[in-house]
């Protein structure tokens, strides 16, 4: 029987769209499964034009922006593709974490496929179904324990939690009949969790891994400086104090890290921070995974404050925050008291506001990558428009291309495969042991 292999399914040369499947005699085992943040996909699909509800995965196999893997995808999901719908193959999928480039294609999976996920994790996916248009599907979801094993018959996996620009991350050991795997999922060094990221991979050299999967985000050209996550709180801590009107910030939804920074640095300010309902129900619903009130929620002198969007209905998760939210007319009236983060989806709120002439706007986000980014032109337009001054403060989710040639040589693996990266051929410089994967070929697992 055939030793121990990797396949790589998605994430080569692209960041994004991570999908690795490790197989052992009969055993196979998925990690990961999203769409990436490629061009490629948007060479077919864009805006309004997406694959049809009643064969997703049909509709993305035509283009091939989705593996030709038998035993994977559900009956309703191929419809009738010429891939045929088999009986699960698979075991189980472990997903590293809530982004959409590793989670957001599991509603084409078998219902049957088992889902791994830490607990804080399967918490947020079910945070943000409710409150968006992302699906993960029916599947039994199975809630693992921070390095704990889980064993499919040849193949055991070890969680370790991680940091990075969404809580509840995690990379994984992955022990075979002929080996060690080490998967990094999506990493950095410089957050509030950076001794997660630390203890992972002092036990991956320890572990004497015959392959090291690892994320390359910001291998290759890469003109970000690496802020951390106490730089970003400097840096805003300075704006603030020297600005007396409205101040405004955008940052990802989910970067809670970000979402606790800009409200210490509001209280510090002596002023509130103001969200969406949006965001104001995705922090409720987690708070409780962070021991000691670590999470603020909305609530009367908290220095959390919800905005009141004008809509014309409001969803039923929306409603407990609406009573005592915050009116475009109060904010302007008043912006002094107040810190608003307002996604860039909802610009047209600066209509309303009218923010003073040259108020600041935080974008505390990166440029690329973004799964909710609007075009950088468009964004400017509007901030020219109504003389915002421009500030970017941002501390990346990605380690630098010299953290990720450190732990490259760090680890000492037999192999190293850089993916979730269009510059892989950059790790030739972190030694010989790199080799550049190809998309769908197996790799053997072992020294």
């Amino acid at each position: 029987m055939a030793g121990p292999t990797v396949t790589f399914l998605g994430g080569v040369r692209e960041i994004g769209g991570n999908k690795l499947l490790i197989e052992d005699g009969p055993d196979r085992v998925l990690f990961d499964f999203g769409p990436s943040f490629s061009a490629r996909r948007e060479e077919y699909y864009v805006d309004y034009l997406q694959p049809r509800s009643t064969s997703p995965a049909k509709d993305l196999l035509e283009f091939g922006l989705v593996p030709r893997l038998g035993g994977l995808y559900s009956r309703d999901a191929l419809g009738d593709a010429d891939l045929a719908w088999e009986p699960p193959t698979v075991q189980g999928i472990f997903v590293s974490h809530a982004h959409a480039d590793h989670a957001g294609y599991l509603d084409l999976v078998d219902p049957e496929i088992p889902v791994y996920v830490g607990a804080g994790t399967r918490t947020l996916m079910s945070a943000i179904e409710t409150s968006t248009m992302m699906r993960y599907g029916e599947h039994p979801y199975r809630t693992f324990t921070d390095r704990t094993p889980v064993r499919f018959g040849r193949i055991e996996v070890v969680p370790y939690p991680v940091d990075h620009s969404i809580p509840f991350a995690y990379g994984f050991i992955v022990r075979t009949s002929n080996g060690s795997l080490v998967y990094t999922g999506d990493f950095r060094q410089h957050g509030p969790r950076a001794s997660d990221t630390r203890e992972f991979f002092r036990a991956a050299a320890e572990e004497r891994p015959a392959t090291l999967v690892t994320e390359g985000t910001r291998a290759g050209p890469d003109a970000r400086p690496n802020l951390s996550e106490a730089g970003v709180r400097s840096h805003v801590d300075r704006l603030l104090a020297d600005r007396p009107e409205l101040a405004l910030a955008c940052t990802y939804p989910r970067d809670i890290d970000r979402l606790l920074t800009l409200h210490a640095a509001a209280l510090e300010a002596d002023r509130s921070l103001v969200v969406s309902a949006r965001t104001a129900h995705l922090l409720t619903t987690v708070a409780p995974q962070f021991p000691g009130g670590g999470v603020p929620v909305p609530g009367p002198g908290r220095g959390l404050l919800v905005y009141d969007r004008k809509k014309k209905r409001h969803f039923n998760w929306e409603k407990p925050f609406l009573d005592d939210a915050l009116s475009a007319e109060e904010v302007r009236a008043h912006g002094r008291r107040y810190l608003l983060a307002l996604d860039l989806l909802h610009f047209p709120e600066l209509i309303d506001l009218r923010p003073p002439h040259g108020a600041p706007f935080i974008h505390s986000m990166s440029e690329p990558f973004s799964e909710d980014d609007v075009d950088d032109r468009v964004m400017h337009n509007w901030l020219d428009h109504f003389g915002l001054s421009f500030h970017q403060m941002h501390a990346s989710g990605h380690a630098s291309e010299r953290e990720l040639f450190e732990i490259v040589r760090s680890v000492a693996p037999t192999t190293v495969f850089p993916i979730h990266t269009e510059h892989p051929e950059a790790f030739r410089a972190a030694g010989p042991s790199v080799r550049l994967p190809e998309l769908g070929r197996p790799y053997p697992i072992g020294r």
